[in-house]
């Protein structure tokens, strides 16, 4: 649908369906497949087609629920022939609780707040301690290793300046807090969960630049180049 120009995509309903209730212990698996594709829609966004994806939940051998989402691929209609120039990443939203991290951003700084009261290590920051609700805090600075601990692999739907599909991981670091963002310097199909990675500061343009984390696994690293890559940061 997308090298026929239906490139565009709008959520239109998904309906859910509860067989049994979740118990711990429970193994769940799921089957995600591609239900249906209408025949040729004409809307106001502009001509497309209703495409129907059904997930499957399975709890041991019983049917768990069903969960069905239907989108609208679609032409916009009075697509502009000649091509917009390529958009700027999102720009971080600073504030008076976040700005001391941007701050060190600009100085190659990946900081971390310490709690005044009980110690305790936090990321993202925030204006009190989640643990002890201190309100006095430092930093200290990472030491930009880490491990990939969760990740996704972006494909849809395409946003201006992002180039899917890309991996977004939630990075450990190694002092033990966790945070998001890019994986670089891997293919996006051969990041795996325990991957070790490297903080780095990555330029986008003349204004922004973001932490991204690269994989310290060179032999994985030479295969295929580097992917396309998104903004991170806190």
């Amino acid at each position: 649908l997308d090298e026929a120009g239906y490139t565009s995509v709008v959520a239109t309903d998904c309906e859910q369906e509860y067989l049994r209730p979740l118990r711990p212990g429970d193994e769940i698996t799921f089957d995600a497949v591609i239900e249906s594709v209408s025949e040729p829609k004409t809307t106001k966004l502009g001509r497309g087609f209703f495409v129907t994806t059904r997930m499957d939940v399975r709890a041991g051998s019983e049917p768990a629920g069903t969960h069905r989402f239907r989108i609208l691929k679609y032409a916009p209609a009075g697509r502009r022939k000649q091509q917009e120039p390529k958009a700027r990443r999102p720009r971080p939203v600073i504030n008076r609780d976040n700005a001391g991290f941007w701050e060190g951003v600009g100085r190659h700084e990946l900081l971390i707040q310490r709690c005044g009261g009980c110690g305790a290590l936090r990321f993202p920051w925030l204006p009190g301690c989640n643990a002890c609700g201190c309100l006095e805090w430092d930093t200290v600075e990472a030491s930009g290793d880490g491990t990939v601990y969760s990740y996704v692999v972006m494909h849809h739907p395409p946003f201006p300046a992002f180039d899917p599909p890309y991996a977004v991981g939630l990075i450990e670091l190694s002092e033990g807090v966790r945070m998001v963002s890019n994986v670089v310097g891997v293919p996006y199909d051969k990041v795996r969960i325990g991957m070790p990675v490297r903080l780095e500061f990555q330029r986008y343009d003349d204004e922004l630049e973001l932490p991204v984390f690269r994989s310290d696994e060179a032999g994985v690293a030479g295969v295929g180049g580097e992917a396309g890559v998104g903004g991170g940061g806190g």
